[in-house]
């Protein structure tokens, strides 16, 4: 991967332009560190809603679920019957079996809680952390870009970007981190 730093001034001296490009280069890795570490914490923050989500599955009757869809549809539905999302929504909620509430409050609870291990690891600086969370999290990306090639959606593009971005962060991390534990 290239780097591409600003150049110092010609104005500056050789020592000076070394000093110059070494605190360029402490800055961004201190920005890329901050990028990583709101990344992961905000990765534990799917994670507990990821949990609190199974829970509520769980815990939610089918007919519950299809009159809270109900009522957040209705008036939309009212100004306009066509709607695409509110009848797409009624329609899944319509359609939902037992069997599909339960896989996916296990599929949830699964993914909320692998999240949750590898955000405390992470956070907590532990080596074993950084290749687990790249090889889970990138299996979700591949996983979600399967979904993505069936069934487009915005908000699936979004998170996949977002997904993306963390894993490359915790790939600059892991690196940092070895270089900095390799050191004599």
């Amino acid at each position: 991967m290239m780097r591409t730093e600003p150049e110092p001034p010609a104005s500056l001296r050789a020592a000076e332009r070394t000093a110059w490009k070494s605190m360029v280069r402490r800055k961004l890795a201190r920005l890329s560190h901050r990028a990583f570490q709101v990344g992961v914490v905000l990765k534990g923050v799917d994670g507990v809603l990821e949990l609190l989500g199974s829970a509520a599955l769980l815990l939610t009757t089918q007919t519950t679920i299809r009159r809270a869809v109900s009522l957040l549809t209705n008036e939309e539905l009212a100004e306009d019957p066509r709607d695409y999302l509110a009848n797409h929504v009624v329609h899944m909620a319509q359609q939902l079996s037992l069997s599909t509430q339960h896989f996916a409050a296990i599929y949830l609870f699964a993914h909320g809680a692998i999240k949750i291990v590898l955000v405390v690891g992470l956070l907590r600086g532990l080596r074993w952390s950084y290749p687990a969370a790249l090889l889970v999290l990138t299996a979700f990306v591949g996983y979600q870009l399967y979904r993505l090639a069936y069934l487009p959606s915005l908000g699936l593009y979004v998170l996949t970007a977002l997904d993306l971005a963390v894993v490359l962060l915790i790939w600059r991390e892991w690196r940092h981190a070895r270089a900095w534990h390799d050191k004599p």
